[in-house]
């Protein structure tokens, strides 16, 4: 009998994959992450992890399998919580979803897993695996859920080969509503528990007192860019004599940042940090009396400036975007794209935005990904998934 290790969160999605794969006949054993010990900056009525450690356990006796608790606070603090401070500093977005699953649930967890004897993690994600043969290997599909509201791919997009193999995702061709059935069914007590939100395993956070743990308040202007400055028209000309050309001149013009200067506009407010702020951030700015809402455009930590337009600003799209070598994933190395070639996927730059028509372009300094359309809300530090399909064939850090 093969045995599974289950990452009971106390939620009905892994819930109802612990149930799952009890049924398909494996020796499961249920694990609940404690990766938090600071209660001083979860919201309290987003169930932190005593209540949700709890219903992991009854929900584990229900089902008649074992159940412990591992402390792994000390691993999400280096990998995951010095990660996010250290890019929210650098004046990046980062993801810790996505860092949570490779570094935690597929690395330490897994890890602890086989220690255990284990064939397999399990997790409650929204997505499939399957397998292909190529040139007498295997290769593992990371394959979007069934459930097109939930697909929880993205989340996943770091992912190896070698961390897939061991992986099953029990619920990936489920509909939301027939998780929740089937645990209803089951007398689970996590039938009607509402999804958890913020940080994967920890709850949700008031993301300004947890920043402030490390990075303190510091009082900056907030610069308003009107939509006609001239740096849009200079870029507008530019892309407009570049064409259909896509050579690596080509590739950085579509693809770089607008960078601001104070000059360029004029202090609309003060901030408390430009480190705590993102791009296409509205709340918190503080401003009022602009006709149309006001939007983040830019960051600047090191001169602590926060550059922000109104409504549909020409400051929040961009054409394109980069990704360094040294941050560029292959889920399917096997697909990976040699110097000089260049393919179609779709791509998205953030979860649940829809997938989008791009061009991936493979230089010797990394990846250039163009799009058919301007994206709004380009963000350093945020990950850029592209599929083929319904299949996640790699990843990257945006630059």
């Amino acid at each position: 009998m093969k045995r599974v290790v289950v990452g009971l969160s106390g939620g009905v999605d892994s819930s109802v994959s612990a149930y799952l794969l009890q049924q398909q006949g494996y020796e499961v054993i249920g694990l609940f992450m404690k990766n938090w010990h600071d209660e001083s900056v979860i919201l309290d009525a987003e169930c932190p992890w005593v209540e949700d450690s709890n219903d992991a356990l009854i929900v584990a006796q229900t089902l008649g399998i074992p159940f412990q608790t591992i402390d792994l606070s000390a691993a999400y603090k280096e990998r995951i919580v010095d990660y996010m401070f250290a890019e929210y500093q650098a004046g990046r977005t980062p993801n810790p979803d996505v860092l949570c699953n490779r570094e935690i649930k597929f690395d330490v967890f897994l890890k602890t897993a086989l220690e255990l004897g284990a064939d397999y993690v399990a997790t409650g994600h929204y997505c499939q695996k399957k397998e292909v043969q190529k040139d007498g290997s295997t290769q593992y599909q990371l394959i979007a859920g069934a459930d097109n509201n939930k697909d929880q791919s993205y989340f996943l997009c770091q992912l190896n080969q070698a961390q897939l193999a061991k992986a099953l995702f029990p619920i990936g061709h489920l509909q939301k509503p027939e998780v929740r059935k089937i645990a209803a069914e089951q007398g689970l007590i996590t039938a009607e528990k509402k999804d958890s939100q913020g940080l994967c395993f920890v709850g949700k956070i008031k993301l300004p007192d947890f920043l402030q743990q490390q990075l303190k308040p510091k009082k900056g202007d907030i610069i308003e860019i009107p939509k006609d400055a001239p740096i849009f028209q200079n870029y507008q000309e530019q892309v407009e004599a570049i064409g259909d050309n896509r050579n690596a001149a080509a590739l950085k013009i579509l693809s770089k940042a607008f960078v601001y200067a104070p000059q360029d506009g004029k202090v609309v407010g003060q901030h408390n940090g430009a480190h705590y702020f993102t791009i296409g951030q509205r709340k918190g700015l503080q401003v009022g009396g602009t006709p149309e809402p006001l939007f983040v455009v830019a960051t600047d930590t090191r001169s602590n400036l926060i550059y922000t337009g109104q409504g549909a600003h020409p400051g929040l799209f961009r054409k394109g975007l980069f990704i360094a070598n040294n941050e560029v994933h292959w889920v399917r190395p096997d697909l990976k794209l040699a110097v000089g070639e260049q393919r179609d996927f779709m791509v998205r730059i953030r979860y649940r935005q829809p997938l989008t028509p791009a061009t991936l372009y493979c230089t010797a300094e990394g990846i250039y990904i163009i799009f058919e359309t301007q994206q709004r809300g380009v963000t350093p530090g945020q990950f850029a998934a592209w599929y083929e399909h319904q299949e996640l064939i790699g990843s990257g850090v945006i630059g």
